[in-house]
């Protein structure tokens, strides 16, 4: 069975009006899945917070330490940069969010689960070590990767990152790390402004040129990132799922379609199938039309659940 991490807490985390990172995407996914029938296929599966001992191997306790100080008790809002804020919620929202994280690649591997997606909020790819920046405290998939690495023993972790956004906190934390394989695309010249250079021989960093559409990330997905992937043989497969390269997301200006989503999603479990026995955890990054993210999203899950 499929995995389903979620948690009201989630709902509650706000950046400020008119943010769009905002509750409505996950209202949308959970609207859509039921609707369709999926949500009624999976395992719904509420996370505790992650232990500071668990955040500590992904981020800095400078970080952590921040994040604590500048959660607001007498205001609505602090903000950490332009894009980044943090309300009453955030700072427990965070710690679910890697927890969310951590338990899906615990059922996985322990064989509870097939695989699992983390419905959560906040999204987590562009934190650094030491750094929350775009939208991001935890990262979330980095955090998951240390788990499976140091408390389950795994050798070779994948980590995807389809977001249209570079996810350079991912790749600044592992950056060298020959124990995981990074494999990403994401549009060119776009926020954060990096990922043209790869920062480590792990890095398998696909930029796409704006306006183009699904057929180019296509592309790189035959051509560079699954000849990497099958020499690297992972034993698991851990996805940042973002969907703001819609055609319908003005977050960026690649034009990808549903279509897109699902076959990526498909190429990826199979990517589990071949080299883990089918063990795949992925965790909602972008998304910000909010109908195009609730129906690519559901081609997602639907692949995850017919894996």
């Amino acid at each position: 069975m499929t995995a389903f991490f979620t948690h009201p807490v989630f709902f509650q985390h706000e950046m400020g009006p008119s943010h769009p990172e905002s509750p409505e995407r996950l209202w949308a996914i959970h609207d859509h899945l039921t609707r369709k029938g999926l949500m009624a296929l999976l395992d719904v599966c509420e996370p505790n917070e992650a232990p500071d001992e668990v955040i500590l191997r992904a981020h800095t306790i400078a970080h952590v330490d921040r994040l604590v100080a500048t959660s607001p008790k007498d205001r609505p809002y602090r903000a950490l940069d332009p894009d980044t804020a943090m309300n009453q919620h955030t700072l427990r929202a965070s710690y679910l969010a890697a927890g969310a994280a951590i338990a899906a690649v615990d059922q996985v591997l322990t064989g509870k689960s097939r695989n699992a997606f983390c419905a959560v909020r906040p999204p987590g790819h562009h934190a650094e070590r030491s750094n929350p920046m775009g939208f991001c405290f935890f990262n979330n998939i980095a955090i998951a990767a240390y788990h499976a690495l140091e408390v389950h023993g795994l050798e070779r972790v994948l980590i995807v990152d389809f977001d249209v956004h570079h996810g350079n906190g991912t790749e600044e934390i592992f950056a060298s790390d020959d124990r995981v394989l990074m494999v990403s695309t994401f549009e060119h010249a776009l926020y954060p402004f990096t990922g043209d250079i790869p920062m480590g021989g792990n890095m398998v960093n696909i930029p796409l040129p704006a306006y183009s559409d699904g057929q180019a990330m296509r592309q790189a997905v035959e051509q560079h990132w699954l000849p990497a992937i099958d020499k690297f043989q992972p034993q698991l497969v851990l996805i940042s799922a973002g969907f703001d390269a819609h055609r319908e997301d003005d977050m960026s200006h690649l034009k990808w379609t549903d279509l897109d989503y699902a076959w990526i999603s498909q190429q990826l479990v199979q990517v589990a199938a071949r080299h883990c026995g089918g063990r795949l955890v992925s965790s909602l990054e972008g998304g910000y039309a909010i109908e195009a993210l609730a129906r690519s999203v559901g081609h997602h899950v639907d692949a995850l659940l017919c894996a």
